[in-house]
């Protein structure tokens, strides 16, 4: 690792300092919006874009598509760090915020699955391609550009506002969501009102690109500029050389597994969680992931401006280990909370699946392509699609599967060889007593709002708020100040972007198919716990504290 040496930046003005920080967080926040809008509809888009496969295939189809903006991230990483490191931060990122702009806008055009077959969802893969695309290189020209602006000892507090960008641009885009649900109903919004949020980015565009515009490029850069000094093979650098490589194999493994992990689990899995499994209104979840994403912007502030004061690594290993020990007994709390009803009757009358387990498949189809006919999965279909938690119990081989609610014992049946009428009309009888059997047991339908309590499900979301921003509050700073200015752009960006697009942009998916194929609601979170424990393990032994030290030339 290159030598320390005395911060050479330029102290900027209070006024221009806080341009700086102003213009770079308003672009971020934009490119979050435009992101998250997808990832709070993905329910909606399931049923608009995915409306020939089941309503479990066509939800794990769209958590698919959200990941897969997120699977090109890295490679945006690369392209744009390999521009940031060699042109200039500037640049770099005012061609991600134009591009990500563009392919938001495009999506609301989209025709749907029942207008144009299969060319809509084949365009939306593209245009969320794209988009991760941008925004592999936006976060680290972002974070870079403000933390070469900073002094030293603010770097946490100033790079810290663009962390909130995530929390705006959550935010705005939940807010506008539920804007657009509660003018035009339910109905209109799931046929046509989806379009809105993603059409009204056209204008937050604008906006941003010309704020960006505005820009000078950062004083670090510009000094190694006029030396003559600025990287020629970023890549090599990086990436080649133990020293470099070892850094960002640290900053994956002991910072960013765990805030993919925790960040994704705390403000999009548990949205899917509590709609798909606890029964929750939309509306509702909305309101309380608004009240959480507000809380959360005082405080990544907090968290980074504390990091300044007593270090970065403390601070962010608190987060890490406070999501670790919470998650399961917070999303237990999220039950009880929201659907005491279910709660109860999974308690007091637990579903088990009696069966050969031979006749048993995995029940995870993210194509709706596999075909689930033995008496088994046609138990385990139905259940899945209900989001109905169940216990498994081996069978002698040959027997028929049987479904136990309680003291009620419902026989399944077989659709193998049966003509397609007969075997709709056959798994129409087994699901319509499965339907009974877990009324008759307790087993609500959705919700009940009378018997929700609202703020004892905020409660435990603002756990796991504290958690996230604890983590990533003090993290952007933490990820500028390890490595060396003439990389900083490369070497930061793929690390980041491989933890939060591959581990926390395929969370849902993944969390929610754990769930599906074991049956268990709550299997879903030993993703995220795992994760979340390796970082908590290499940041407590490997990494240091970087906090008040000059930039690495």
């Amino acid at each position: 690792m290159a030598e320390l040496t005395a911060d050479r930046a330029a102290p900027a003005k209070a006024a221009s300092m806080w341009t700086v920080v102003v213009a770079s967080s308003a672009g971020t926040t934009f490119e979050w919006y435009d992101f998250f809008i997808f990832g709070s509809l993905t329910g909606v888009i399931s049923k608009v874009f995915f409306a020939g496969l089941n309503d479990t295939a066509g939800l794990l189809a769209a958590l698919a598509l959200f990941g897969v903006g997120f699977a090109f991230r890295p490679i945006g990483a690369l392209v744009f760090g390999r521009i940031g490191d060699r042109v200039g931060r500037k640049g770099a990122f005012l061609v991600t915020v134009t591009l990500m702009g563009g392919s938001t806008f495009a999506i609301g055009l989209l025709p749907s699955y029942h207008q144009a077959g299969m060319i809509g969802p084949i365009l939306l893969i593209l245009l969320r391609i794209l988009q991760g695309f941008a925004l592999g290189g936006e976060y680290g020209g972002a974070v870079i550009y403000v933390a070469e602006h900073a002094k030293s000892g603010e770097r946490g507090w100033m790079t810290s506002w663009v962390q909130t960008s995530a929390a705006f641009g959550l935010f705005a885009a939940l807010l506008v969501i539920l804007a657009t649900r509660t003018a035009i109903g339910e109905d209109a919004f799931t046929a046509w009102g989806w379009r809105v949020p993603f059409m009204v980015s056209v204008g937050l565009l604008a906006i941003s690109v010309w704020m960006r515009v505005k820009l000078s490029e950062s004083p670090e850069f510009t000094r190694l500029r006029a030396e003559d000094n600025q990287s020629k093979a970023p890549f090599t650098e990086a990436f080649a050389r133990w020293g470099n490589l070892k850094l960002v194999i640290l900053a994956f493994l002991g910072m960013m597994s765990a805030q993919g992990a925790v960040w994704y689990c705390s403000f999009f899995y548990v949205q899917t969680f509590m709609e798909k499994f606890l029964k929750v209104d939309p509306a509702t979840i909305n309101l309380l992931m608004m009240g959480a994403v507000a809380v959360s912007a005082p405080l990544y502030v907090f968290f980074g401006w504390l990091s300044d004061k007593i270090g970065r690594k403390v601070v962010m290993l608190f987060g890490m280990t406070l999501a670790l020990i919470a998650f399961f007994p917070g999303f237990h709390a999220l039950e009880q909370f929201a659907n005491p009803a279910l709660a109860a009757a999974s308690a007091a009358t637990p579903v088990v699946v009696v069966a050969d387990p031979h006749d048993c498949t995995v029940q995870f189809d993210p194509v709706g392509k596999a075909s689930f006919v033995t008496s088994c999965d046609v138990a385990k279909s139905f259940l899945a699609n209900a989001g109905v938690s169940y216990g498994n119990q081996a069978a002698p081989a040959g027997t028929p599967a049987v479904v136990k609610v309680g003291g009620a014992m419902v026989a399944s049946a077989s659709v193998s060889g049966l003509a397609k009428d007969k075997a709709k009309t056959v798994r129409t009888g087994v699901e319509g007593r499965l339907k009974a059997a877990l009324k008759t047991a307790g087993y609500p339908a959705k919700a009940d709002p009378a018997r929700l309590d609202f703020w004892g499900m905020f409660e435990v979301l603002m756990v796991f708020t504290v958690g996230a921003t604890a983590l990533f509050g003090p993290l952007a700073a933490y990820l500028v100040e390890i490595f060396p200015t003439r990389i900083r752009y490369t070497a930061l960006s793929l690390p980041y972007n491989v933890g939060t697009g591959w581990i926390g942009g395929f969370l849902p998916f993944t969390a929610f198919a754990i769930v599906a194929a074991t049956g268990d609601i709550y299997a879903g979170l030993w993703y995220a716990v795992g994760f979340t424990a390796i970082s908590v393990v290499v940041m407590l032994l490997f990494l240091w504290e970087t906090s008040g030290r000059p930039l690495v030339d």
